[in-house]
């Protein structure tokens, strides 16, 4: 009876893997079809001769490989700034006792609430006063930290005994020396799980770019793919080469940190 019952969760989660992997197969065959077999009845799934050339078409369209060093430049640098001040921040909500810190992490908690949408106009406002409009910085800075990353890490944190923390303290440790030699390395798991969640979320974003950024030159990929669109929306096999060649990072990442994200994720769930 076992047996059957895990044959059939199997079986499922198979099927739902297909169902979420479908669209994507499919995205990647029509990046490869001519454009008879996009438009032909029924539908071809394999193309018969395969297209690679659009990717080189659609690479030489647009300035792609600048927007793709500025999408990197941005994603790279929103993962560094949000891991160092997330867990800075963390740190003392989960292990040092001060007056008022119950209320201030309720009160980080309870801005996951607030869409990002809600605060564009005072974000752009401010980046616009700072001098930072149509910069990459402009685009880094307004998100370099967030109420989950500093949850996340708090709730690993809180998973360190504190044996290890006191027996640093007693060999005369300061407390941003425990923090960065004994806390932050036994918590590496949750750290790759932000990274990959940060750096998906930094690579996908599409309106924060698109209202702070003006010049062509400082364009994100996600941006400049909008733009593409605009000027080849007829051409679907190069929009889809464009759209594969922007998944592949986020693939890539996932690939190097995959076996810390599940721990990472149930290390910071307190579980």
């Amino acid at each position: 009876m076992k047996t059957i019952s895990q044959l059939f969760a199997y079986s499922v989660l198979i099927f739902i893997a297909l169902v979420m992997l479908g669209p994507f197969l499919w995205l990647i065959s029509t990046s490869l079809k001519g454009t008879e077999e996009i438009f032909s009845w029924p539908p071809v799934f394999i193309p018969k001769h395969w297209q690679f050339e659009n990717y080189a078409t659609v690479w030489n369209a647009v300035p792609f490989g600048r927007y793709f060093v500025n999408s990197i430049i941005i994603a790279l640098g929103t993962v560094t700034l949000t891991v160092f001040t997330s867990a800075l921040a963390a740190y003392p909500l989960a292990r040092l006792s001060f007056p008022g810190r119950s209320l201030i992490f309720t009160a980080i908690i309870s801005t996951l609430i607030i869409p990002q949408e809600v605060i564009v106009i005072p974000l752009y406002t401010l980046v616009l006063k700072l001098g930072l409009a149509d910069t990459l910085i402009g685009v880094m800075l307004p998100f370099s930290t967030s109420a989950f990353s500093i949850y996340l890490l708090r709730q690993a944190y809180l998973t360190v005994p504190r044996e290890l923390e006191e027996a640093a303290m007693i060999d005369g440790a300061s407390t941003f020396r425990i923090w960065w030699s004994v806390a932050l390395p036994l918590i590496k798991p949750s750290v790759a799980a932000l990274v990959v969640l940060t750096f998906i979320s930094s690579w996908g974003d599409f309106l924060w770019p698109l209202i702070v950024l003006r010049s062509p030159e400082h364009y994100t990929l996600q941006v400049g793919l909008s733009m593409m669109v605009q000027s080849l929306a007829a051409n679907y096999k190069l929009v889809a080469a464009g759209a594969v060649v922007s998944v592949i990072p986020v693939i890539v990442v996932f690939l190097f940190t995959q076996k810390y994200f599940v721990s990472g994720i149930l290390m910071g769930s307190g579980k």
